[in-house]
């Protein structure tokens, strides 16, 4: 595949930073980075990095509340007063100094990233900074202020696009990006994530389909705590793909959460850096089947900051730029060092965790008494046929 890539980096994207102990820290997406560059991907043909600006107001307020965008920006100067009305101020969102300037930054990272891909400027785009799901239109929530995702599709709908579909790896559910776009029939949510039964925020179930214009565009696979790389690819392989096809989206946006990882200490899920990679390289191949190559895709959650996140969306910068990387690819020296020397935890020396994934196609036959197979039935039931798919036999 051909490929011209933008990634979306500057240095100043570090000063989202809740502070000190937040497991939302700015130096696992400062590894990633470094560790995408020291692979020399950035330097594969076609690649482009892009520093972004500012979202303004006029894109903020397409998704988001006027009182609350004033909300974050009096918090951002000192004056909160009694705004913990909009979720500012917990432990999972504490205020920070200039706030919001940090998050319109983010937001206007993933922005830049949908306006090239969607005016042909490049084919794909990644904002590993992004993917700030979580974000509500009047209130922030799991470590997220502004919803750059949904800002970036409302701005592409807004541009003439028709058909966007959104998909959501991260462990946790996808439920500010669904929430934005519940009665909006041009845009296809699909979230895969542990079962809100065992994980925040407690929502995302099969019977969750959007409202009553958009019935059955939005797609949620609860899935059972401790799910692994071969049932988690064969639950999203029997989502993903089939709608896919039917929607026929022109754009994909995937948020590439890797806190499903079984080292992550916010998740439950079992998977590795090798059934992640997987995922990657599905969602590429996948943007190429259905939406003429046109991708865009962010990081999101990830808090085992040195062990999985840079190696995880180290593999999706290289699937993006057509430059995959192999499981036991070593990583340098250099990198391992500056590693502990900013966080004091040991690197891993290769980019896969030694698993090799082999995931039962769905076609092969539904097994009722296992957990994984009963979730993903749940979701095809419930959505397959608004699409006009059957969910027992379609493969």
């Amino acid at each position: 595949m051909s490929e011209s890539v933008a990634v979306i980096w500057d240095d100043s994207m570090g000063r989202y930073d809740f502070g000190r102990g937040h497991p939302f820290a700015p130096v696992r997406v400062q590894l990633a980075m470094e560790l995408v560059r020291s692979f020399g991907l950035l330097d594969a043909p076609g690649v482009e990095v892009v520093a972004p600006h500012s979202a303004d107001l006029e894109a903020l307020l397409a998704v988001h509340d006027p009182a609350y965008v004033d909300a974050v920006r009096r918090c951002s100067g000192g004056d909160c007063g009694d705004d913990h009305a909009f979720g500012l101020g917990t432990d999972d969102n504490p205020v920070f100094r200039d706030m919001h300037d940090a998050t319109a930054m983010i937001v206007g990272g993933t922005l830049e990233a949908a306006r090239r891909v969607w005016t042909g400027q490049q084919q794909h785009a990644v904002n590993l900074s992004g993917g700030l799901h979580h974000a509500m239109p009047a209130h922030a929530s799991g470590f997220c202020v502004y919803n750059d995702l949904a800002v970036a599709i409302q701005w592409m709908l807004d541009n003439g696009a028709e058909r966007v579909a959104y998909v959501d790896v991260d462990v946790h559910h996808g439920d500010g990006v669904e929430k934005a776009f519940w009665d909006d029939p041009r845009v296809l949510t699909i979230s895969l994530h542990e079962s809100g039964a065992t994980q925040f925020p407690g929502t995302g179930w099969p019977g969750d389909v959007g409202g009553r214009a958009a019935a059955g565009t939005k797609v949620n696979c609860a899935l059972p705590a401790g799910t692994g790389d071969d049932a988690w690819l064969r639950a999203f392989d029997a989502i993903v793909p089939p709608l896919l096809r039917e929607f026929a989206p022109e754009v994909i946006v995937s948020q590439h959460g890797c806190d499903t990882h079984h080292d992550d200490p916010l998740g439950h899920m079992t998977l590795t850096i090798d059934g992640q990679r997987a995922t990657a390289e599905a969602m590429h191949r996948l943007a190429h089947e259905y939406a003429g190559g046109r991708w865009i895709t962010t990081g999101g959650g990830g808090y085992a900051v040195v062990e999985v996140v840079p190696r995880a969306w180290t593999h999706l910068v290289a699937e993006m730029v057509d430059q995959p990387l192999e499981p036991d690819a070593v990583i340098s020296q250099e990198w391992c060092d500056r590693a502990t020397e900013l966080t004091h935890i040991t690197a891993p020396t290769t980019m896969g965790d030694g698993r090799s994934p082999q995931p039962k196609p769905w076609a092969g036959g539904f097994n009722p008494d296992d957990p994984v197979d009963a979730a993903v039935m749940a979701t095809r039931q419930a959505v397959f046929s608004h699409h006009g798919l059957d969910p027992w036999t379609e493969p």
